[in-house]
């Protein structure tokens, strides 16, 4: 069912810059009583690396890791992409706590029930 109060952020970027626009928009989200999720995709997978995100700190804002935890925090899921762990050929790697590991097919329900998608 279609709610026009969620907001459905997709990342599929492994460049630095681009790894703190979806999860400040889903924290403020939140703040604001509408529904966010966060959904890593492609080559996004890399940054939930353990010893990856906390690598990567810009300007004034926490570590890539901080953010992300802070998100979890809120009570705000991240999805990870079954399919692109497997194109990245990391059957049996384990990523940052946390995140939950879903089929292909997740993100087309995620995104057909959000009232917006946005894409990283």
């Amino acid at each position: 069912m279609k709610s026009k109060n969620s907001i459905l952020y997709v990342q599929t970027s492994d460049v630095p810059e681009r790894q703190y626009p979806p999860l400040v928009l889903a924290q403020t989200a939140k703040a604001m009583d509408i529904d966010p999720k966060v959904y890593y995709l492609g080559q996004g997978l890399k940054i939930l690396l353990p010893g990856e995100a906390e690598k990567i700190k810009l300007g004034n804002f926490p570590s890539v890791l901080e953010m992300i935890n802070k998100t979890l925090e809120m009570g705000i899921e991240i999805y990870v992409c079954e399919a692109s762990k497997q194109m990245l050929g990391w059957e049996k790697v384990e990523l940052i706590p946390g995140v939950k590991i879903v089929g292909a097919g997740t993100l087309n329900d995620l995104a057909l029930d959000a009232g917006t998608t946005m894409w990283f």
